[in-house]
């Protein structure tokens, strides 16, 4: 088991949010180790609390005083009316995971008023796996803890691919056309780590755009796919405002792209690359609190920038090359985002070996900078 780099809680219940797969259960077990522990996947469990959540306080004994975990939270969301009376009553500190937002959000859930945190759990960060980080394995395979310990990940990924459209999609009832959405999921993974357009998606998978938006939305509600939005502060030029689609995983994302003969292999690694990074930076930026807004930027004239962070420790732009070999029109994007915004600090990760500098772009290799990414999104100026 990895040691996972998420901040635990000290005096606050937690919300802990995240795609099935990630590490949820095994890292609430090891950080909190005698708490009862509760799985709303256990079938009689859930049948019992959902004919009746007052039952929940029967189930602590009197003079508890621990942690309360309650797995999977959003299979019966009215008991989160019971945890805030508990909370109040008893002064219980509960752990509520929860791999969907859907339900929560839609009928306007009890979320605690501010008395539980909110953590995110996501895949296995590079600083976390330390010696098993290797750039071809997280390109291939992304950074699901099952993709470290199973004996063939591809086969893992497949099944979990057909296990969320079943189990998630299929028996919490969110489309009635599970056909419709496997041809929409396909079609949607060919946006990935570019701006989206929703219409042409929808025309690709055969469903009108309104449908292809919802099918979007449950994505994001079953925590699988993430928009950026498109930086737009103070802009001097027209800027693109489509935001960009990402599956949160690049093993996911390759397992859910169909590959034929005509498909460019170029194409395909050059989004798991940026979906790799992307992953990498929401991850670090949540689990040590580093409090970014993270955005990509585009013009109308096709000068980009992957990744623009936006914070309390500076404005830093992130351009993405997996190439070892660097041309001028490497640097275009960000010396021009550089030239609008003065104080920013610039880096380009590139599939090199040496650390060196174009003006004022530090240029890192892929590998060392995922490996020391916190620092660097610590101290961007050093």
């Amino acid at each position: 088991m990895y040691s996972r780099t998420i901040q635990p809680p000290q005096d606050k219940g937690v919300f802990l949010f995240g795609p099935r797969g990630t590490g949820k259960s095994t890292w609430v077990q090891s950080t909190f180790p005698d708490s009862l522990y509760l799985d709303l996947l256990e079938s009689e469990l859930y049948t019992l609390l959902l004919a009746s959540p007052q039952r929940l306080e029967t189930l602590i004994p009197p003079k508890y005083d621990g942690w309360v975990v309650k797995d999977e939270i959003q299979r019966i969301p009215e008991l989160l009316n019971e945890v805030h009376r508990l909370i109040e009553k008893r002064g219980l500190l509960f752990v509520l995971t929860s791999s969907s937002a859907r339900k929560l959000r839609r009928k306007g859930t009890n979320l605690l008023a501010g008395r539980a945190l909110t953590r995110r759990m996501h895949p296995l960060t590079a600083t976390e796996l330390k010696d098993d980080f290797t750039l071809d394995h997280s390109l291939q395979w992304g950074q699901m803890p099952m993709s470290f310990s199973d004996l063939d990940p591809s086969a893992y990924l497949s099944s979990y691919v057909h296990t969320y459209l079943r189990e998630e999609v299929q028996q919490e009832g969110l489309t009635r056309n599970l056909q419709a959405f496997a041809r929409f999921l396909e079609a949607a993974s060919f946006s990935q780590a570019a701006p989206l357009n929703i219409s042409e998606v929808a025309r690709e998978c055969q469903v009108n755009r309104k449908l292809a938006e919802e099918y979007f939305n449950i994505l994001e509600d079953l925590l699988l796919s993430v928009r950026l939005p498109a930086f737009r502060k103070r802009a001097r030029r027209r800027i693109i405002a489509h935001p960009k689609f990402f599956l949160f995983d690049t093993g996911v994302y390759r397992s859910i792209r169909p590959k034929g003969i005509l498909d460019s292999p170029e194409e395909i690694d050059g989004a798991a690359l940026e979906t790799l990074v992307f992953q990498e930076l929401r991850a670090v930026n949540n689990n040590f609190e580093l409090g970014y807004d993270l955005y990509y930027w585009r013009t109308a004239s096709q000068l980009e920038v992957d990744f623009i962070l936006y914070g309390q420790h500076g404005l830093i732009a992130i351009e993405v090359k997996r190439s070892s070999i660097l041309r001028k029109r490497d640097f275009s994007g960000l010396k021009a985002f550089c030239r609008d915004y003065p104080a920013t600090k610039a880096f380009l990760l590139y599939g090199g070996r040496h650390r060196r500098f174009e003006d004022d772009v530090a240029i890192v290799p892929i590998q060392e900078a995922l490996s020391s990414l916190y620092e660097l999104l610590l101290n961007p100026h050093s």
